[in-house]
């Protein structure tokens, strides 16, 4: 009779065994989406970087491409980095408040980021730089846009983070997604720094 209680304890610590913290798989399922983004990024890299010669006569990166946008769309994002990093601070002293500032913040960055990508976009197609007209520019689109969709994404993510935070408060879950979302972040960010040196100096210099 004297073992039924170990018994029952050593049922217990077996089935706590068994038990997985939700926000410990969303974690491991978002470093495996993380995984998937840097092989496909990786991909993308390649390819730019063996079709970068291919022009076929047409106009180059060194002749459409301005630096000057460049250099503040860097600013922009690095600095949208960094406040998505304060937002997280801001989460872990429970400043909510703080916390939805540096987020909104984060977000204005990362809109002026897009928009000055678009205007990009815009300008290099009015001077007949498009996906049709040589290998170089239709693995730059592929490569520059697919990070400029996972901007996009990231914004819309942002904006339903906040939403959730509103409405429901500082939970494990929303903080999680804070977490989660702020980590993606900086994966876009890292990614923007090899677009730079490999696409944008390499071309320009």
């Amino acid at each position: 009779m004297a073992q039924s209680p170990a018994h029952g304890s050593d049922h217990h610590d077996h089935h706590a065994a068994g038990h997985h913290d939700p926000q410990d798989l969303k974690l491991l399922g978002f470093w495996i989406f993380l995984v998937t983004d840097v092989i496909m990024f990786s991909t993308l890299f390649a390819t730019f970087i063996v079709l970068r010669g291919g022009t076929d006569g047409g106009p180059t990166g060194a002749e459409l491409l301005e630096i000057n946008g460049i250099i503040i769309s860097t600013f922009l994002l690095l600095t949208s980095s960094f406040t998505s990093g304060v937002a997280v601070l801001a989460m872990h002293q429970h400043k909510i408040k703080q916390m939805i500032i540096w987020l909104v913040i984060t977000g204005l960055l990362g809109a002026g980021f897009l928009y000055l990508e678009i205007h990009e976009f815009l300008h290099l197609i009015g001077e007949g730089a498009t996906l049709q007209t040589s290998a170089f520019w239709s693995s730059f689109f592929v490569l520059v846009g697919t990070h400029g969709v996972h901007v996009t994404v990231g914004l819309f993510w942002m904006i339903s983070i906040i939403i959730q935070i509103v409405r429901r408060g500082l939970t494990d879950d929303t903080k999680g997604k804070v977490t989660v979302f702020s980590l993606y972040w900086h994966f876009l960010d890292a990614v923007w720094i090899f677009l730079l040196s490999i696409v944008y100096l390499m071309e320009v210099m």
